[in-house]
C-alpha cells in the first residue's frame, strides 16, 4: 500500500476584499432600513414597511454570510482538522432560508393587501424606493465578481439583487398608483417580485443543501474524475472515490488507485494529484496506491 496527500495553494485570495464588501453592505443597508421604515410610517405605506422588513432580513443575511467568510479563514486545530471551512456552506444555507422567509413574508403581506387594499403616498414610495435601488445595486456589485466561484458570496449577491428588485417593484407600484389610483397594484407587484426572488433563491438552496450533506460539488462529475485517473499510465482501476466540498470554494477527494506492479508509486501520486487539481479544481486529494497483485480480483473493499 502507498499513500499521498496533495494540498492546493489556490484558496480564496479575495477574502480581505469581500470582508470590506460585507462591512460596507451592512452599514449602508442598516442606515437605509432605518430611513425607509421612518418614511414608511410617515407615508402610511405598507409597501415601504414591508420592503424595510425585507431589507432588515437581508442585513442579517449579510451578517451571517460575513461571519461565515471570516470563520473560513480560521486555522486548523486538532479538533477541527480542516479549520472552520464548512462555516461558509452553513452561511450560504442560512442565507437561502432567510430569502425564503422573506419571500413568504412578502407574499403573505401582498395577499393581505389584495384582500384589504390600503391607500399610500405614491410619491414618497417612489422617492425612497429609488434610493433603495441605488444602494442595493451598488452593494450587489461589490459581490458580483465572486458570485460564480463561492456560493456564500452568491448568497450575498442574490440578497442585494433581491432588495434592488423589490425596491424597483415599489417604484413601479408607486408610479402606477399615482397614475391610476388603483390600490391593488402595490400588492400585485409585490407578488411578482416575490416569485422572481423565489426562482433565484432555489438554486442557492439546492446547492448549499447538497454541500451541507457532503454532496459532490456542482460542476464535478465523479465518473469523469475516475475516468481521468484510469487514463494515467499504469493505472488499471479506481475504487473508494469520494469527492466533497471543504468550503464553498475548496474541494477534497480520496481515492484508491490500482496500478501495475512496475509503476513508480511516487510518480503516480504526483501525476494523479496534478490531474485532479488541473482538470477539476480539486485542491485537497488523498490518494492510496495498491498493486494489482496485492489487490486481486476478489477484493472485498471494491
Amino acid at each position: 500500500m502507498g499513500g499521498g496527500h496533495h494540498h492546493g495553494h489556490d484558496h480564496d485570495h479575495g477574502s480581505a476584499e469581500y470582508n470590506r464588501a460585507f462591512l460596507i453592505g451592512i452599514v449602508l443597508n442598516t442606515v437605509f432600513v432605518t430611513v425607509e421604515a421612518g418614511y414608511g410610517f410617515a407615508a402610511n405605506s405598507m409597501a415601504l414597511l414591508a420592503d424595510a422588513g425585507h431589507n432588515l432580513g437581508d442585513v442579517l443575511g449579510l451578517a451571517v454570510a460575513w461571519i461565515g467568510a471570516r470563520l473560513v479563514q480560521r486555522r486548523a486545530s486538532p479538533r477541527f482538522t480542516y479549520g472552520l471551512k464548512k462555516s461558509s456552506i452553513l452561511a450560504a444555507l442560512v442565507n437561502a432560508l432567510l430569502l425564503l422567509v422573506a419571500v413568504g413574508g412578502i407574499g403573505a403581506e401582498a395577499i393581505r393587501r389584495l384582500l384589504n387594499p390600503e391607500g399610500s403616498d405614491g410619491q414618497v414610495m417612489m422617492a425612497v424606493a429609488a434610493v433603495g435601488i441605488v444602494i442595493n445595486a451598488a452593494t450587489a456589485l461589490l459581490f458580483a465578481r465572486g458570485r460564480k466561484d463561492d456560493i456564500n458570496i452568491r448568497g450575498a449577491y442574490l440578497h442585494m439583487l433581491a432588495d434592488a428588485a423589490v425596491s424597483a417593484g415599489v417604484v413601479f407600484a408607486g408610479a402606477l398608483i399615482l397614475w391610476t389610483g388603483a390600490r391593488w397594484i402595490d400588492p400585485a407587484t409585490s407578488l411578482i417580485v416575490a416569485t422572481i426572488i423565489l426562482l433565484g433563491t432555489w438554486g442557492l438552496l439546492v446547492d448549499s443543501t447538497s454541500m451541507t450533506l457532503a454532496g459532490t460539488p456542482r460542476g464535478i462529475d465523479p465518473r469523469a474524475v475516475g475516468a481521468a485517473l484510469e487514463q494515467l499510465p499504469g493505472v488499471t482501476g479506481t475504487h473508494h472515490l469520494h469527492i466533497w466540498p471543504l468550503s464553498t470554494t475548496e474541494t477534497a477527494m480520496t481515492v484508491h488507485l490500482v496500478v501495475d506492479d512496475n509503476v513508480d508509486r511516487d510518480r503516480i501520486l504526483i501525476e494523479a494529484s496534478d490531474a485532479v487539481h488541473d482538470r477539476f479544481g480539486i485542491a485537497h486529494s488523498t490518494i492510496q496506491v495498491e498493486r494489482t497483485a496485492d489487490h486481486g480480483d476478489d477484493c472485498e473493499t471494491c
